[in-house]
């Protein structure tokens, strides 16, 4: 009588097959990826981003920023959403994140796509959707989200997140270098600081530049005295663009050539002359050009994987991974 038990030798493939599966990520990526198993992905996160939209608009810039955090360290994983455990450390914990909101917007995308589509979506696609939604709510592009990303079951560590994070005094060498770990070009990096169109600062991020004690870069006298001012205020925060800070269109770069960019690694863009120069005068004078460069830099930037080997998954919660 022939055995029912499974060869070994097939037992040792399914093995192996299951633990690449939860190593890898973004090897195929396709905005078609939930088609058949949650067609109505994309309805949902806009639907919900909408309504927190509509409610408190801060919100559009909140997840954006997000979006970037998560992307810098590790790669595109939500890793940025975990909360920290006894044995692991959280990123959002970390100064350079603990300014972060927008949390619970994607935990009520999240909670919508698991009533839809249980344990389907993952929480760095719900991101990434979501940032696209983001801007296009506050006026600027849209574009095709490739998905099929998965979500990493552990922080970085804090001294990965802690310096994996362009400073806001960061020069635009150490802006170029760091941009090039992602794979990120000169253009690309650019095109993603105009981001920076909307939203707003706290003042420990700008002060150094509006007081001239940071380098000795030029200044528009009259915005340096102004934004000053807002260091005393209540909120002790200025917005990237004081003309239409909600509005996600090229204004960033016209202050820069006024040398009007809050944050000192914003001016640097501008100023140096050559390419660089040009870019950001051409993102001035073709908002078009803009909208086209900056979507296809934030796919590129949503296109970075984990690193090789990080266990992943698709988690049931976005705050903490799942239980085995």
């Amino acid at each position: 009588m022939a055995s029912s038990s499974v060869p070994s030798w097939v037992a040792l493939a399914l093995l192996l097959l299951v633990a690449l599966a939860a190593t890898a990520n973004g090897d195929d990526l396709s905005p078609g990826y939930y088609e058949k198993t949650c067609p109505n992905v994309q309805r949902v996160v806009r639907s919900v981003m909408a309504s927190s939209v509509a409610a408190q608009p801060r919100m559009a810039p909140a997840v954006l920023r997000l979006f970037f955090h998560d992307c810098f360290i590790n790669g595109c994983d939500a890793s940025v959403l975990l909360d920290a455990t006894p044995f692991s450390p959280g990123e959002k914990d970390v100064e350079p994140n603990v300014s972060l909101t927008g949390y619970t917007v994607i935990d009520d995308i999240k909670s919508a796509l698991e009533h839809d589509c249980p344990a389907t979506v993952s929480c760095a696609d719900v991101i990434a959707l979501a940032s696209r939604d983001a801007v296009a709510l506050l006026g600027g592009p849209t574009w095709s989200v490739p998905l099929g990303r998965k979500d990493s079951r552990f922080a970085a560590d804090l001294v990965s997140t802690k310096n994996g994070l362009p400073s806001p005094h960061d020069d635009l060498g150490e802006l170029i270098k760091m941009f090039s770990k992602l794979n990120l070009d000169a253009r690309d990096m650019t095109a993603l600081s105009g981001a920076h169109t909307v939203g707003m600062a706290s003042c420990d991020t700008y002060r150094d530049r509006v007081y001239g004690t940071d380098r000795d870069e030029e200044i528009d006298p009259y915005f340096a005295q102004t934004t000053q001012q807002t260091c005393q205020g209540p909120s002790g925060k200025a917005p990237f663009d004081v003309q239409t800070p909600m509005r996600f269109d090229n204004a960033y770069y016209k202050n820069l050539i006024a040398r009007r960019g809050l944050l000192s690694s914003d001016q640097t863009l501008y100023g140096g002359g050559g390419l660089q120069d040009s870019l950001v005068e051409m993102y001035s004078a073709e908002g078009e050009a803009f909208a086209r460069d900056f979507a296809k830099a934030m796919v590129k930037m949503g296109n970075v994987p984990p690193p090789q080997g990080m266990p992943v998954e698709v988690r049931l919660k976005c705050s903490m991974a799942n239980n085995y």
